[in-house]
């Protein structure tokens, strides 16, 4: 079971969550362990620049998405690692901290 698996299946039924997600590869945008609220999204309204909590490859994530396309959305960390495009977008960063 993912970090994310509670978070993903409140999304799916429409409800906004709260996440304190660990790790760096956020930092500068979302600090390990801060206060994150993501609310469901459509993936047709995703942009360049939104955090999303999304599925690529197999793998869970609260990252960036890098750019929007005719091949998907493609995702990475703040740190320049590009993930992958994204197989699923479950929902969209609207608030961070306090």
């Amino acid at each position: 079971m993912s970090w994310a698996t509670r978070a993903i299946e409140d999304l799916s039924s429409g409800k906004t969550v709260v996440i304190y997600p660990r790790g760096g590869s956020m930092r500068g945008l979302i600090e390990s362990g801060a206060r994150v609220v993501v609310e469901p999204v459509d993936r047709v309204d995703v942009k360049e620049g939104d955090i999303v909590l999304c599925r690529v490859s197999g793998t869970d994530y609260l990252h960036l998405v890098k750019a929007v396309g005719a091949s998907g959305i493609l995702i990475g960390n703040n740190l320049g690692k590009i993930n992958g495009y994204a197989s699923r977008i479950y929902g969209r960063v609207v608030s961070v901290g306090s």
